[in-house]
This record gives structure tokens, C-alpha cells and sequence, in this order.
């Protein structure tokens, strides 16, 4: 599967300067809407890159199955699925036969990349039946998120000209500064910790899954019936698949979800820890972050990510090429939005916020309260 990968992966140029992505951040702050009345309209590259109704075409383009009878098999995604699954019952196996910690190591890494094949099945891959897709994604090996709401939200992202809006977006990674001003002194500095990566890694998992059990509490919430069923499938998958490891492993519950569940989706949400800024063009608020070839197989492609907004139907084997083969194009698009990989990135800011969670994301006067956990 590495071997495949690799073979796919054209030669890199040299690598680009480290302090691009901070000089870019600067750049686009200066052009946020802070001044949202004089937006930017001289920038050629960016206004061509992603205007909304190019965003739009390419949505509807990546979600009508239908408009491609000759889509190819996706071999390589296929295989994916396959190596994927393998490698969580092999890791369940060691584990079984006393791998203990390396075994409990190697089922976070499979669990971050399982969250990466469920982001392709939401963008209809392998398959064009969207149901053979959603049942392929359907299995909780990660623990937390049901696949239909992960899908319905991941979707909702997926609207360009709204990235980075509190209550909007709902991948937004930012609040209104008068939301912030209001939360407590502890909740402000853990709103800091988690713009650097060990925060990321080691607190965003607790809000993230915060945020999706506390609507459960609401009677609302349950009045949908798809709502209903969509939790109940997942709770009894989910406690399927944990009493299945228990009698076969004799790992616990509690082993699983917090050694497993929670630092995988630490890992997984590492990509977008400064994968969307707040810009005054949605073109702008999209990285690409040149990284090194065992993170781009962990999130399939993904770090590539202004080109997965631009082509949001292209398979995860694509995307590189069609990267470096238009690579001034979309450097320049992002308004030179470039990270020249994670390691560097991570070790800089691991200490050091790399931005702060209270941004003007959007026009003065249209925020939405977000509820403080």
C-alpha cells in the first residue's frame, strides 16, 4: 500500500521557506473583515481560484452520483479499504496476544486513518452508491461520531464562502470576539492551549466530543426520527464492536475509548489545526501544507487541502498531481497560504499558539452565540 503510494507521489521542488505560512497569516489578517468594506478585488489569482459560484459548481459536480456512469472502479481506494480493516483486526490480534502498548499504538493510528477513509466515503468514493459507501463507514472503530452526522456536518463545511464563521462552519476553529470576552478566564486559556499542537492533541478531542453529546440532552434534538435512528444504529454498533474486542482481545471499555478513541481523534484533528484562517476571500482561507509522505497516507491526501476544495469530488491517489501540476496556481489562489509540513509546524508552535481563537471572521453584526461548555 506504501510502495503504491509513493510510486503515485511526483518529486518534490526544493522545499519552500519556512516563515511563508506566518508572513502569509499576516498578509491575510490585514485584509480580514476588519475592513470588510473594502474587500481586496484586485487580486486576479485569488478572485479566479474559488469564487462562490465556482464553489458551488464543483459541490454539486462532487455529489451527483449520478452525472458519472463512467466513473472509474477506484482500485486504490478499494485497496484502502481492505489494508484499513486488515490492519485494525491484525492490531486487535496483537493486542490478543500481549502486544499490550505497541498493539494499543498501532489501533490509534488505524482508528486516525479509518476517520480519513470516512471523509473520502462522504465525498462518494470508492463507490457511486452512496449507500454501499455510507454501510462502508458505518462501523464506530473510531468511537465518537455517527457517519451521518459527521457526513451531514463535513458538508455544511463544505460551504467556501462560509469557512471559518463560527456557527456557520461548523470545522470552524475560531470565535467571535465577543464570544470569547464572555467565557470564564480558565475557559479563555483553553481556548488558547488549543491553537498550539500539544493542545490540540491533548484537550480539542474533550471539546470536540463535548460538543457533539451535549445537544443529546435537548428533547428537541430528539424529535427527528432520522436523529433518533441515526444514534441508536450508532450506539448499538458501537457497543457491538466493544463487547466483540472484550471477549476476542480482553481489552475493556474503558481501555478502548480512552486509549484508543480519544487519542485517535487527537491524531486525526492534528491536520486541521491551522488548515482554515480567517480571510476576507474564501480562497484565502485555505492551506496547503507540503508535508512529508507518511502524513499525507495518514490524511489521504488531505493536507493538499485547497485543492480538495477546489475539486472536492477528486479521489485521494489524485489530488497530488493535480497539485503539482497547477502548483503556482494554487499557492497563489490561497494567497500564499503554504505550510511546508507538519513537523515543522508542530514543533514551532507546541508551546506557541499559532494564532488566537478570537478572530473577525465575517461582516460586524452577524455572529452567532456559541454555547460555552
Amino acid at each position: 500500500m506504501v510502495v503504491l503510494y509513493m510510486a503515485r507521489k511526483k518529486r518534490l521542488p526544493a522545499a519552500p521557506d519556512t516563515l511563508l505560512w506566518e508572513r502569509a497569516s499576516l498578509q491575510a489578517r490585514h485584509q480580514c473583515y476588519d475592513s470588510q468594506r473594502n474587500l481586496p478585488t484586485g487580486n486576479a489569482a485569488a478572485s479566479t481560484f474559488l469564487k462562490p459560484s465556482r464553489m458551488t459548481r464543483a459541490r454539486n459536480a462532487s455529489h451527483n452520483d449520478t452525472a458519472n456512469s463512467h466513473r472509474s472502479m477506484e482500485w486504490p481506494t478499494w485497496l484502502l479499504i481492505g489494508t484499513l480493516y486488515g490492519s485494525w483486526l491484525a492490531a486487535l490480534a496483537w493486542y490478543a496476544h500481549g502486544g499490550a502498548w505497541g498493539a494499543l499504538l498501532a489501533l490509534v493510528v488505524v482508528s486516525a486513518w479509518y476517520m480519513s477513509l470516512q471523509h473520502e466515503l462522504v465525498h462518494n468514493h470508492p463507490s457511486t452508491n452512496a449507500r454501499l459507501n455510507r454501510w462502508l463507514g458505518l462501523l464506530p472503530i473510531a468511537v465518537w461520531y455517527p457517519f451521518d452526522i459527521y457526513r451531514r456536518s463535513h458538508l455544511a463545511h463544505h460551504r467556501d464562502e462560509l469557512l471559518t464563521y463560527p456557527g456557520q462552519d461548523p470545522e470552524s476553529n475560531y470565535l467571535d470576539p465577543a464570544d470569547y470576552a464572555q467565557r470564564s478566564g480558565i475557559m479563555r486559556a483553553l481556548l488558547v492551549a488549543q491553537r498550539t499542537s500539544l493542545g490540540r492533541f491533548f484537550i480539542s478531542p474533550a471539546f470536540a466530543i463535548f460538543h457533539l453529546l451535549w445537544p443529546l440532552r435537548q428533547g428537541v434534538y430528539w424529535r427527528s426520527p432520522k436523529m433518533r435512528w441515526t444514534w441508536l444504529q450508532h450506539a448499538a454498533l458501537l457497543a457491538l464492536m466493544l463487547w466483540g474486542i472484550q471477549a476476542w482481545t480482553g481489552m475493556s471499555l474503558l481501555t478502548y475509548l480512552l486509549c484508543v478513541g480519544y487519542p485517535c481523534l487527537g491524531l486525526a484533528i492534528m491536520r486541521s489545526l491551522y488548515e482554515h484562517r480567517p480571510a476576507a476571500l474564501p480562497a484565502h482561507r485555505i492551506v496547503v501544507n507540503e508535508a512529508a509522505w507518511p502524513w499525507r497516507l495518514l490524511f489521504l491526501n488531505n493536507n493538499y487541502h485547497a485543492v480538495h476544495h477546489a475539486q472536492p469530488n477528486l479521489p485521494w491517489y489524485d489530488i497530488p498531481n493535480a497539485y503539482w501540476a497547477q502548483r503556482d496556481h494554487f499557492v497563489q489562489g490561497t494567497g500564499g497560504f503554504l505550510v511546508p509540513g507538519y513537523v515543522r509546524l508542530f514543533v514551532r508552535h507546541a508551546f506557541s499558539p499559532i494564532d488566537h481563537p478570537a478572530q473577525v471572521t465575517r461582516p460586524q453584526g452577524n455572529a452567532n452565540q456559541n454555547p460555552e461548555p
